[in-house]
């Protein structure tokens, strides 16, 4: 890559030295012992050698970065490349570690050997240099920069979402300093990857048309299903502090707690509803690297339903395929593999990973009120959050969340679009029939019941419904049973705020293009 951006650069040499300087450290002192998980050495003094070396390889490289000759034929360095493949040895090691255990309980050691890898790796490909305008034309040239731009993010990205950015002096500090100067030293790193003309040369820069989803035009507001709301629930004027803390403090009765409601007016001054607007695909992409930052994705109608997986694919990938691909026909869902797939960003710590974003809105004052337990099952109860837990919540028409229950409370922001939500009560508990282990994952805070099949919305995509299938339950009694729960339900606005008490059972439908957060406190 070309060599324009010596902060970087820079940057990457310190760091390549630092991982250098630890492991000669560790290698050097036999006080330091192999099990210390709090430490790079609880991988083991092979391990730390290896990466001792690749950092000296590294640091060597950046310091005469003109020793760095042109990439081999145009293609990004790979069988010829020890260095790079030592690393991603190394980066494969630490990787199986992560199914040895539960993910809560992994050593930290290997997830800062994964990301420190991971950030060498990085280092060595920003120091590789393109071909020259002789050796190569304009569009092999752009091409290969291309190309290893998404090499770059995608290094980095995976340390983020795979190790969580381990390790305390570099992790996820260093890794988001070097995106953020990535972004800012390269021309190409702040658009949407650039196409080729006709001809074959490179335009100048990506075409934005309004009716591309690079293009200035919000989301499309294409609903193609709307469900009825049957028992709405309160919608009230954006609350004050004490009045918020004496609704918590007004339950229903004894088994539901605090009722859930609906506040207006709390968003209106956030970013993300006014100058850094979400429902514009041109801002989400411009702050994704062009939309080249990669993100985990649910695909299938539920994660209860059969086909329903998990996937990494890039931001912009993930726009064109599964949100403005379906909605630049009738409104059905995108075809993957031959099967037609909902794509749905679910529940992902978003903010973590792209703090730019976590910028446009703000946690709500309530998130500091005190509120009540769980109103009939203390072991729901979790120990007190330092801060709340932020996830977001962003896909096309027809997303769904199954009938669920969480164990902190709830406050679903919609920044873009409209969803339908339904709740019921603590009190129902009993006739919610929820799920057991399945697969040996514990299943019990979700719902056997699919509101959206048993009302007629959708049809059913399980094997259990086959007469004679482990774990059936007749349809109709189901049915029959669930039209006697009451409920209360809703659809959201942008800028609409839903408070969902502690242990309260939810149905979430996406209605059209829609990005929700979810404030989770105790």
């Amino acid at each position: 890559m070309s060599h324009e951006q010596p902060e970087l650069l820079g940057f990457c040499a310190e760091a390549a030295r630092q991982i250098r300087d630890e492991c000669e450290m560790i290698l050097g002192n036999s006080t330091i012992s192999d099990n210390n998980e709090m430490e790079i050495s609880g991988c083991g003094q092979p391990l730390v050698k290896l990466l001792k070396e690749q950092a000296s390889q590294v640091s060597k490289i950046l310091s005469s970065p003109q020793s760095s000759g042109p990439l081999n034929n145009g293609q990004l360095p790979s069988k010829t490349d020890l260095v790079l493949q030592r690393l991603d040895d190394i980066i494969s090691i630490a990787y199986t570690k992560f199914y040895a255990y539960l993910y809560k309980d992994l050593p930290v050691c290997w997830r800062q050997l994964y990301t420190d890898a991971s950030i060498l790796r990085f280092c060595h490909l920003l120091s590789q240099t393109l071909p020259d305008e002789t050796s190569a034309g304009p569009a092999e040239k752009l091409q290969l920069e291309e190309s290893l731009l998404a090499e770059l993010v995608k290094t980095l990205d995976l340390a983020l979402i795979l190790a969580g950015g381990g390790g305390r002096l570099r992790g996820r500090r260093w890794i988001q300093v070097a995106l953020d100067l990535l972004q800012h030293s390269l021309p190409l790193a702040g658009n949407s990857p650039t196409a080729l003309d006709d001809s074959g040369r490179p335009s100048k820069r990506p075409r934005l048309d309004d009716e591309t989803i690079d293009g200035s035009t919000p989301f499309s507001k294409i609903e193609p299903f709307t469900p009825p709301v049957k028992q709405p629930i309160t919608r009230v004027p954006a609350m004050s502090m004490e009045s918020f803390q004496k609704h918590l403090s007004q339950a229903l009765d004894t088994e539901s707690g605090p009722a859930p409601i609906i506040m207006t007016g709390i968003t209106d001054e956030w970013p993300a509803r006014t100058t850094n607007p979400w429902n514009q695909p041109r801002y989400l992409l411009s702050q994704t690297l062009g939309g080249r930052r990669l993100i985990p994705f649910e695909f299938g109608r539920s994660y209860v339903d059969d086909g329903w997986g998990q996937k990494l694919i890039t931001f912009g990938e993930f726009l064109q395929t599964y949100i403005d691909g379906p909605l630049a026909g009738d409104g059905t869902t995108a075809e993957v593999d031959g099967r037609q797939h909902i794509g749905y960003l679910a529940q992902h710590p978003l903010f973590t990973q792209l703090p730019a974003l976590r910028k446009d809105i703000f946690i709500p004052d309530y998130c500091y009120t005190a509120p009540p337990p769980h109103p009939t099952d203390p072991e729901m109860d979790q120990p007190e959050l330092d801060e709340p837990l932020l996830n977001a919540w962003f896909g096309p028409p027809g997303t769904i969340t199954p009938l669920h229950t969480d164990p902190y409370h709830n406050l679903l922001v919609q920044i873009v679009g409209r969803k339908y939500v339904r709740l019921y009560s603590p009190r129902e508990t009993a006739r919610m029939q929820a799920r057991g282990k399945e697969n040996g994952i514990e299943m019990s805070n979700t719902s056997l019941l699919d509101v959206g099949v048993l009302e007629g919305w959708d049809q059913s995509t399980s094997h259990d419904d086959d007469a004679g299938s482990p774990g059936h339950v007749s349809a109709e009694s189901m049915r029959e049973a669930f039209a006697n729960v009451p409920y209360k339900d809703c659809i959201l606005e942008p800028g609409d705020t839903l408070y969902i008490p502690i242990g309260w059972w939810h149905y979430v439908r996406g209605l059209t293009v829609s990005f929700s957060v979810s404030f989770w406190w105790n």
